[in-house]
């Protein structure tokens, strides 16, 4: 689609069309991708809770520790599935370019 023809548009059309265009991903490779995001931002949030003691009130031990792992997992879902950093846009592309390239 040309920038001309997207400034005609209407947005209802507009999102109509990239609607299509996004349902015709294949949608294991997305998925993988998407997958491999999670993992990435999971693993860069946990770093970002690892200088934070708990409050010995209300947290702490061994419990807190394993359910601060599940929260750090579910953030890095979320956030990929809420668009993400970028990186399962790239990585679906070369899992696509791999596919085109079988020897």
């Amino acid at each position: 689609m040309t920038i001309a023809a997207a400034a005609a548009a209407t947005p209802s059309a507009l999102h109509l069309q990239l609607q299509s265009q996004s349902s015709r991903k294949d949608a294991r490779a997305w998925s993988t991708a998407q997958e491999f995001e999670s993992q990435f931002i999971s693993t860069m949030t946990q770093t970002m809770f690892e200088g934070i003691k708990t409050d010995s009130f209300f947290g702490g031990g061994p419990g807190e520790d394993m359910f601060r792992s599940m929260l750090v997992d579910q953030y890095g879902k979320e956030m990929s599935k809420a668009g993400g950093i970028g990186i399962a846009d790239k990585i679906y592309g070369e899992i696509l370019k791999l596919q085109e390239h079988k020897p």
